[in-house]
């Protein structure tokens, strides 16, 4: 019944072999091509660096160094703890909050005297959450994202490195 439907060729006229050619040398290209960019590094699998001609000393953080630089080149500023209301009416509970920014030396002063903006930031975003927002798997991890971009938009990005949270309670 399938064979009626399909068009027979003619006696003279040769089916074209042309995509099948045009597949296999696409595949080819495309193994090929693929092969090419992990070999040379540009897709970093196989546990290769995605810049292979970065030296071995840049590539490694060697311990008592941060980011390639010396430890004694980094600072930390504490501040002082945050005690925060979380959702309105009796069932909102308080969280506890204290961190430290990782500075380097030279901009440590710069940021102690921001310190009551930096504040005020974290302040405003942690008055924000809901009790909810707390609870979730990932909040913690969010939120440090959350705070450290903010803290940075303050003080500036070149002047915090990190933000480490030093007490999250909830009570």
């Amino acid at each position: 019944m399938t064979d009626a439907a399909e068009p027979q060729p003619e006696a003279g006229q040769k089916k074209s072999r042309l995509p099948l050619l045009l597949g296999i040398v696409l595949a080819l290209a495309g193994g090929g091509g693929g092969f090419f960019a992990v070999s040379s590094g540009l897709l970093p699998l196989g546990g290769q660096k995605a810049d292979a001609h970065a030296p071995e000393d840049e590539a490694h953080v060697a311990p008592g160094h941060v980011e390639g630089r010396p430890a004694s080149d980094v600072v930390f500023v504490e501040l002082p703890q945050i005690l925060v209301s979380l959702g309105s009416g009796p069932s909102g509970g308080h969280l506890r909050f204290r961190a430290a920014l990782e500075v380097p030396q030279a901009d440590a002063e710069a940021v102690r005297l921001l310190e009551p903006r930096v504040l005020d930031a974290m302040n405003g975003y942690l008055r924000a959450l809901e009790p909810a927002d707390i609870e979730a798997r990932e909040a913690l991890v969010m939120i440090r994202a959350q705070l450290t971009r903010r803290v940075q938009l303050v003080v500036g990005s070149d002047k915090v490195r990190d933000l480490l949270v030093l007490e999250f309670v909830l009570n």
